[in-house]
């Protein structure tokens, strides 16, 4: 008894590098699986509720449609396409007489926190910006959101001017933001009083997004207001 109480303390074998390495593979392993695993359950779900958010929002800035055909445009050509092709797609509305009301495009622009995405209505035939929704923003709650409330701000999209000069190269005129209370032109957006990061993006991504997409839609605005009945033609001759 006493020759154990004076035997040293034994202090166990330290497990080896290859053992410590090993274990940690096999987590990071096992990590990275369930984390794979998730995103692939996950995507089909995001990309479904993404494609119902933008139906809502096509029928929103456009209330006289009652169907919609999709267009991819690329590198200044339009073609008809379907909701799953990648790029830059536009939304032709059309009436229950297969009449063109208007389009639905997307604009994006960096806010005060993340990038704001819009999809604006469009009248190519006036150059009317006739109202958007919001399809993903993170601003400050009663300052960012107020793009969504403020009705003086919509306001600015009864018409905000977006006409195509004669050329069809740009927009007549440059859409901006200006000081609250200051607007004087219908391509001008009177910003809300408060949240003036949030309303220059706004002015920016409705300039960007017509300058790059307008002119072709104009180019284009034939195809775009016949296709619903050429469709309708090209079904009935193969029934």
């Amino acid at each position: 008894m006493a020759d154990r109480e004076n035997e040293p303390n034994k202090v166990p074998p330290l497990p080896s590098s290859f053992s410590l390495i090993s274990t940690l593979g096999a987590v990071a392993m096992l990590s990275g699986f369930l984390v794979v695993l998730v995103y692939e359950y996950t995507k089909p779900i995001i990309a479904e509720n993404q494609r119902l958010a933008t139906e809502r929002a096509i029928f929103k800035v456009l209330p006289k449609a009652s169907s919609r055909l999709t267009f991819l445009i690329n590198e200044g050509k339009i073609q008809l396409a379907d909701d799953k092709t990648k790029g830059e797609l536009i939304y032709a509305g059309y009436d229950a007489n297969n009449n063109f009301v208007g389009l639905a495009v997307n604009a994006a622009e960096q806010g005060y926190q993340d990038i704001v995405k819009l999809l604006y209505g469009y009248q190519p035939e006036t150059g009317c910006i006739t109202g958007y929704d919001v399809l993903k923003s993170t601003e400050t709650p009663g300052f960012g959101t107020k793009i969504t409330t403020d009705k003086e701000f919509l306001a600015n999209f009864n018409c905000l001017d977006a006409k195509v000069n004669k050329e069809q190269s740009e927009l007549i005129n440059v859409i901006k933001t200006v000081r609250h209370g200051t607007k004087k032109n219908p391509w001008e957006i009177d910003a809300i009083s408060g949240s003036t990061i949030t309303s220059n993006a706004v002015g920016r991504m409705f300039n960007k997004s017509g300058q790059a997409l307008h002119p072709i839609i104009a180019k284009n605005l034939d195809l775009l207001k016949t296709a619903k009945q050429q469709k309708r033609g090209n079904h009935g001759q193969s029934d």
